[in-house]
Formats: C-alpha cells, sequence, structure tokens
C-alpha cells in the first residue's frame, strides 16, 4: 500500500475528488494548508500598504491505495490538477505498513 499526498491549488479539489470517486478511489482527506515552493509567495495590496504573502493557500489531499493502484492514481491527480502555471503543486508516494480497520479489525488493502 502507498499513501499519496497531493498539494494542489483549493479551486482544482472539487475536479480531482470527482476524478478519483470515478476510477474507484472511496476515502480521502483533505486539509485547507498554506506553503510555498519556487513560487514563493507573491505581493499584495491592502488598504493602500503593500505586503508579501509568503505562505499561499492550498490544499493537501491524501489517499491511501493498493500498489497496483498507484499510478493510476497518480496520472489522474495529475492531468486534473494541472493548469501549466507555477503553483500547481506536488505529489508524493510514501509507502504504508499496514491499515486497520477499527470497526471490524480488518488489516491490510482490505481495510481500505
Amino acid at each position: 500500500m502507498k499513501k499519496i499526498e497531493a498539494y494542489i491549488k483549493p479551486f482544482k479539489l472539487d475536479d480531482v475528488k470527482a476524478a478519483l470517486m470515478e476510477i474507484g478511489v472511496r476515502g480521502m482527506s483533505v486539509t485547507e494548508v498554506r506553503g510555498f515552493g519556487r513560487q514563493k509567495g507573491h505581493t499584495e495590496l491592502y488598504r493602500g500598504s503593500e505586503y508579501k504573502a509568503d505562505f499561499l493557500p492550498k490544499t493537501k489531499l491524501e489517499v491511501v491505495v493498493p500498489d497496483d493502484k498507484v499510478e493510476h492514481v497518480i496520472d489522474v491527480i495529475q492531468k486534473v490538477a494541472r493548469t501549466g502555471q507555477v503553483g500547481d503543486g506536488k505529489i508524493f508516494v510514501i509507502p504504508v505498513d499496514d491499515a486497520v480497520r477499527i470497526r471490524t479489525g480488518e488489516s491490510g488493502d482490505g481495510a481500505l
């Protein structure tokens, strides 16, 4: 199993969620986060004063999938979340040793 963490632009969340549900991804966690990468923030104007917004709003999407679905999930997220602009985000793949469904005690892929 692998955990896929995707940092995407917030307005792309609904599209990515729908696309993942279409391919059979049943559960996901979503967190509103702030950060920056190469984009390094931007300058904004508020009441006549200019200030630097170092941390930009992003959405962190987390899903755990069996090994055989990892590439497909990555492809779907990448295609749907891409705008072609700086700051489209990143995808990280992290190994998961085990998963346990608390209600039934199922473990491994069956817990997903």
